[in-house]
């Protein structure tokens, strides 16, 4: 499992359309009226990598498996969320436990397909949505420094410490702004990280525009390019309905000759992956042989050890040494074999930091 993002936004932006898209499922009821998705829908999705084909050919292996990504489709939100409207609640209860946010903006007009404000902006629907985020996170922080402060003034140093970081949370919340910009140095993250603060997640915009606009964009997605790029964030364009065309297409082949008839160079999955893996700072590495050729993913700075329990835990504990190889040596090589015989294989130990692309052989005992 690679990481989960919850698929959010206003209610009628294309969040269900664009969850069974991107899962080729109708788990998720597509429907013109608020709260269509009640329970929050989830779904994984193989992560598109060539190089996995590539090294699965090379060494004849038996199976390929991919590392997957999955999306959770959470109800709509509306104003008063953070004060339990509509289904304010379970809305935050819900994105509290993902990994990361894909917020679905909309940005085509269309007659058909009414909006809860009456209106296509996408700037303004974000802001409702960070709004909510940010309240919840504000009152939730407000709570806690009341607290600590009782207890810090008792001489409670691990008080004193969540104190600082509360306050500094709060000045960037009462400014308006999420608490990911907050000034939080290395030693407070794990403090940071604690809270679970909704606004501390990381954001990809997801601009879903008409079909015609996928390959170029428009005045909307221009605005919340800029938007993203000023807070630190990610965003992409894609047509919901496009992907839901794609994936009712049964062959590669006829995927790519729609991408190409429509101007499109690849999918809106594999951007959202792209960007995903961007935002959580995930690298990839393999485990190839005959029996099968597997793809890991694992926090970008992690050590070996740390790849290898991703493993399994018992490959963290034990570990000896890890056979690497380059996955570009790999395969320039035609494989384990010549990669080796080329010295392009290396054994290297516990601090060793773990690159996008390696192939590990791990030596451990326990």
């Amino acid at each position: 499992m690679g990481f989960n993002c919850g698929i959010v936004g206003l209610p009628n932006v294309g969040k269900s359309t664009l969850f069974n898209a991107l899962t080729a499922t109708q788990a998720a009821e597509s429907a013109n009226y608020p709260f269509c998705t009640i329970e929050p829908n989830v779904g994984r999705v193989a992560v598109p990598d060539p190089r996995l084909e590539t090294l699965a050919k090379l060494a004849k292996s038996g199976k390929i498996i991919p590392t997957q990504l999955e999306f959770v489709d959470i109800a709509g939100l509306v104003k008063g969320a953070s004060k339990g409207e509509g289904l304010g609640n379970q809305f935050l209860g819900n994105i509290r436990s993902v990994d990361a946010i894909v917020h679905v903006l909309r940005c085509f007009e269309s007659d058909d397909i009414t909006h809860v404000e009456g209106s296509v902006d996408p700037i303004r629907d974000a802001e409702t949505v960070e709004t909510e985020l940010m309240i919840a996170d504000m009152e939730a922080m407000e709570k806690r420094l009341n607290d600590r402060e009782k207890r810090a003034k008792g001489g409670d140093k691990q008080a004193k410490a969540e104190v600082d970081v509360i306050t500094a949370v709060l000045d960037v919340l009462r400014d308006g702004k999420p608490a990911r910009i907050a000034d939080i140095s290395k030693e407070q993250g794990p403090i940071y990280r604690s809270f679970q603060l909704l606004t501390a997640k990381p954001v990809l915009y997801v601009c879903n525009v008409s079909e015609d606009e996928a390959a170029t964009g428009n005045q909307h997605t221009e605005k919340v390019a800029a938007k993203a790029a000023a807070e630190g964030a990610q965003s992409v364009v894609i047509s919901a309905a496009i992907e839901a065309e794609i994936a009712q297409l049964g062959s590669a082949e006829e995927k790519a000759e729609f991408l190409e008839s429509i101007g499109l160079a690849e999918t809106g999955l594999t951007q959202v992956i792209r960007a995903g893996y961007a935002l959580l700072e995930q690298i990839t590495f393999f485990t190839i042989g005959p029996k099968e050729a597997r793809a890991w993913t694992v926090k970008a700075g992690s050590s070996a050890p740390q790849a290898a329990g991703e493993i399994h835990t018992d490959f963290e504990r034990g570990f000896i040494a890890a056979e690497t190889i380059a996955c570009d040596d790999y395969i320039a090589n035609g494989g384990e074999g010549g990669a080796k015989e080329a010295g392009k294989m290396r054994l290297e130990g516990r601090d060793y930091i773990a690159k996008d692309g390696d192939i590990f052989n791990f030596r451990f005992n326990v």
